[in-house]
């Protein structure tokens, strides 16, 4: 067995339709190391799709995915893989408890059943019957019951929808952790902040195709120079026309200014007939790199 067929993922120029709407279009990935890889990409850019053919889930029209070497749907890879996808029908009239226990039988070195309670943040519930949870904490036990086989490769569809703050953080802590330890997240999430917290690598999608895939900071290096928001009277036009300026976009009620040389723009920003308040000044972020136009 060849070194790449041991990679946890591994995509081949993969393509799927559905009708008329491409939303997967001759796309490899391949993932060979430990860490946090985020799936970025607009609604329809083909993130599910993407993760749903990984796992055999979706069957593509050509191309091929293997997990750890082998066929998705192979128990060697399925004892391997732990999955939290966005939609996951759970028999309602078991407990939390009952899923975490019934899931950890399916594995052969599963974490224990107290351990994942803790880790999801689950315990003060799990004795309630899935029916009646809120949908913050249906979504906790849907973690619990990804992570409780000890898996090398955890896939997680959009896992923070609906949990508060604190329930955000602590989720984070979980998977930040299990990276450490040599385990593989492939996380797709609308929130940038989590991207920027927890990716080592990011993936770009952009209509069916990947159009970037690098380290978290090299992808941010992307864009290089300055990002300056601030309030101000003066027109995006007015802002465009400035020195070193790029690209010029609303904030909510701010201005964000796009810059290759920040000193120069804000020299000019600031002069005296100009208005400006609440200025600041900092590196481009994930935000700024998902609303980059790859085409």
């Amino acid at each position: 067995m060849t070194t790449q067929t041991r990679h946890p993922l591994c995509i081949n120029n993969a393509s799927k339709s559905f009708g008329a709407v491409a939303a997967l279009s001759d796309v490899s990935l391949t993932i060979d190391r430990p860490g946090v890889i985020a799936v970025l990409g607009q609604n329809g850019a083909g993130k599910t799709t993407l993760i749903r053919t990984a796992l055999g889930l979706v069957s593509p029209d050509s191309g091929s995915a293997t997990l750890f070497g082998v066929a998705s749907n192979r128990r060697a890879a399925r004892e391997r893989v732990g999955v939290m996808l966005q939609d996951s029908d759970l028999p309602d009239l078991l407990t939390g408890r009952e899923l975490v226990e019934l899931f950890a039988s399916y594995y052969p070195e599963p974490l224990t059943v107290e351990d994942t309670l803790a880790l999801a943040d689950i315990g003060e519930f799990a004795n309630k019957r899935y029916k009646r949870l809120s949908g913050g904490q249906k979504r906790r036990v849907q973690f619990a019951l990804a992570i409780v086989g000890n898996p090398d490769l955890v896939f997680l569809d959009e896992p923070t929808t609906g949990l508060d703050p604190d329930a955000r953080r602590a989720l984070w802590s979980v998977v930040r952790g299990f990276a450490r330890d040599g385990k593989t997240i492939i996380l797709t999430t609308h929130y940038l902040e989590e991207a920027d917290t927890l990716a080592d690598v990011i993936v770009i999608m952009q209509s069916g195709r990947i159009v970037a895939h690098a380290p978290a900071d090299d992808v941010r290096a992307t864009l290089g120079g300055s990002v300056i928001r601030c309030h101000t009277t003066l027109t995006e036009d007015q802002l465009a026309g400035m020195a070193c300026v790029s690209r010029v976009s609303a904030s909510g009620r701010a201005s964000e200014i796009h810059t290759q040389n920040a000193v120069e723009t804000l020299r000019e920003l600031l002069s005296p007939e100009h208005h400006v308040t609440d200025l600041s000044v900092s590196r481009p972020n994930l935000e700024n790199v998902f609303t980059q136009d790859y085409s």
